[in-house]
């Protein structure tokens, strides 16, 4: 089992294989994806989305692991990165339908290190102890590190989803249960 993870963004993304065999995990390739951050924006998408095909034609990984989007402060910022991870998902999905994942930045910090706040020298530091890696060139290389070695120790594990049982009251769930003794209607 081959996994190809990546970091989006919109300047620089990282990316990483590791190969899985029965219980051992094997470092392959990592390194970044560099777009020309002098072009506008808009005229970049067509080499995110050409560099991530290249990417997946290059190595042909059985399966992909992505971080879900961040909280970043700047409105900006936030759309140009969705818009370059749904441009490198666009990519990835022409062969890998279904075969895509996603993990939060704190489960994947969890899963590395066991905390889910760890700065990014210690998942670095985790990582060249774990992988014999030597040195990363980015943070973008090495959080594509964290995400698929985070994909390979969990992709066999099974949360059974809890349906969420139905109200029999009026009032129903949240905000309008909370405060429907104060209501004088019903709330539907």
């Amino acid at each position: 089992m081959i996994v190809l993870a990546i970091d989006p963004g919109s300047v620089t993304a990282g990316y990483a294989l590791l190969q899985k065999e029965g219980r051992k995990i094997n470092y392959i390739a990592s390194g970044i994806l560099k777009f020309d951050s002098k072009v506008e924006f808009l005229h970049r998408v067509k080499d995110i989305f050409d560099q991530t095909e290249k990417l997946l034609s290059q190595f042909s990984p059985d399966e992909i692991a992505l971080e879900s989007l961040i909280f970043v402060k700047s409105p900006d910022a936030l759309m140009k990165l969705s818009q370059s991870r749904g441009t490198m998902l666009a990519a990835l999905s022409r062969h890998h339908h279904e075969k895509i994942f996603e993990y939060s930045p704190n489960l994947v910090k969890s899963t590395v290190t066991g905390h889910g706040h760890t700065d990014k020298l210690g998942v670095q530091k985790f990582l060249k102890q774990y992988l014999g890696v030597t040195e990363f060139k980015t943070h973008d290389e090495s959080d594509a590190c964290a995400i698929a070695l985070c994909h390979l120790l969990n992709r066999d594990v099974r949360i059974p989803v809890e349906k969420k049982k139905k109200s029999h009251g009026k009032a129903g769930n949240g905000l309008a249960a909370a405060v429907s003794h104060r209501i004088k209607e019903p709330v539907l």
